[in-house]
């Protein structure tokens, strides 16, 4: 007897969200490995954008404490600029040569940065490019749910401690995934499969995010950003297939 899809997108999405309480990020980027086999990217991209809301906002009350809106702000007002010329451009632009470019650059930056030494942080550009960062992450989030790449690279760029790049990104990535569900409802872009296969994973995609935030307790920097770069990698190749 053949199981239903929905057996299929629920367990994956309990490791996808496993991995985000883990990392803060990539969870839009492994949900999207077998949801895009399973689902049109129609319903795909919402179903991703509504479950990480879910694993983003156990995070986000994780790490409040770190949270520091001066340094936040510039890439949430930019990010949110780019949601809806992303959700635009859903409509648009092919799917798939899209979700294999950003699959490459993931495992080319991934095999780069763990082949050698973390270098000096980044420095330059100050908030103009923070804005930037995060107005591509918004466009890219609005397309196909994967507001969190550039944005995780970035911070870990700037060299900042792993707590206080996750306060950055964990409700920068929220705030891009909410709003993008947000205009999908107002443009009647989520569907009935949409809302069951939503209903089907909630609990599940909660429940995986608070082991991955009891993982990310008993790792040190070191470890967490190995783990950054191969989640990368392995979701960067995920994304080619």
């Amino acid at each position: 007897m053949d199981l239903p899809s929905e057996v299929f997108i629920v367990g994956w999405l309990f490791v996808a969200a496993i991995a985000s309480g883990l990392s803060g990020f990539a969870y839009a980027m492994i949900a999207a490995v077998v949801l895009l086999h399973f689902r049109d990217p129609v319903d795909a991209t919402p179903l991703i954008q509504a479950t990480s809301v879910i694993a983003q906002s156990m995070s986000i009350f994780a790490f409040r404490g770190h949270m520091r809106w001066d340094r936040l702000l510039p890439f949430l007002i930019c990010g949110l600029i780019g949601v809806p010329i992303g959700v635009f451009l859903l409509a648009i632009v092919p799917a798939d040569p899209l979700r294999k470019t950003i699959g490459a650059f993931m495992i080319v930056y991934g095999i780069w940065s763990l082949a050698r030494k973390p270098g000096p942080p980044v420095t330059f550009g100050g908030r103009a490019a923070d804005g930037i960062v995060g107005l591509s992450g918004g466009v890219m989030g609005g397309i196909g749910g994967l507001a969190g790449v550039t944005i995780t690279i970035w911070t870990a760029m700037r060299g900042w401690p792993r707590d206080e790049q996750r306060a950055v990104y964990q409700p920068y990535i929220y705030m891009m995934q909410a709003s993008s569900v947000t205009v999908l409802l107002a443009t009647g872009g989520i569907g009935p499969r949409v809302v069951s296969d939503f209903m089907w994973a909630a609990i599940p995609v909660a429940a995986g995010a608070w082991l991955g935030l009891k993982l990310y307790g008993a790792i040190d920097d070191a470890t967490f950003r190995r783990t950054l770069l191969i989640l990368l990698i392995v979701s960067g190749i995920g994304l080619l297939f």
